[in-house]
């Protein structure tokens, strides 16, 4: 029985993207957890913080992502080997400055945010709205870690944009 009434053939782009998304999320997860362990400096106390706020999230949103492959009718990915040869991000040095890991953090971001509208171009493709409704979320909520991450490197005169238009 299908009880997810899309077939196979049009899940299966969806589910390739989502393997890719899981792999890229375990080499961001264990960069994080890299940084998490190797901080140093002024900033020591609050990014070893964020790091495993950022990590713990991870780690949720990995199992979600399997869950969701599962869910689809397929196995998801499960080797490192498979890992680090289908991710886009890539594993860091832990010699990186505090400023710096913050910055490869939200490169990661960037490549996260890509894959996740790669994978709702396939799910969109499908009518798949359970996979579209899971990754909207994420996309939301990596949009505002990146904001308060980004703000984290700039200096206090920095500005932002102006909202309001002028007549």
């Amino acid at each position: 029985m299908n009880y997810l009434n899309i077939k196979d053939e049009k899940l299966l782009p969806t589910v390739v993207e989502l393997n890719t998304l899981l792999a890229d999320y375990h080499i961001y997860y264990q960069n994080l957890r890299n940084f998490h362990w190797n901080i140093l400096g002024e900033n020591f106390f609050e990014l070893h913080d964020k790091f495993e706020e950022l990590y713990t999230d991870a780690r949720v949103k990995i199992d979600e992502i399997a869950e969701r492959i599962l869910t689809l009718r397929y196995h998801p990915m499960s080797k490192l080997k498979d890992y680090l040869k289908s991710a886009s991000i890539e594993e860091a040095t832990s010699k990186l400055t505090d400023k710096e890991m913050v910055t490869m953090i939200l490169d990661n971001h960037a490549t996260l945010l890509s894959q996740m509208s790669k994978v709702i171009d396939k799910a969109e493709n499908a009518k798949d709205e359970g996979t579209i409704d899971l990754i909207g979320a994420y996309i939301r909520e990596l949009e505002k870690s990146s904001w308060m991450l980004d703000a984290f490197t700039k200096e206090t005169a920095s500005q932002l944009n102006e909202s309001v238009l002028e007549a």
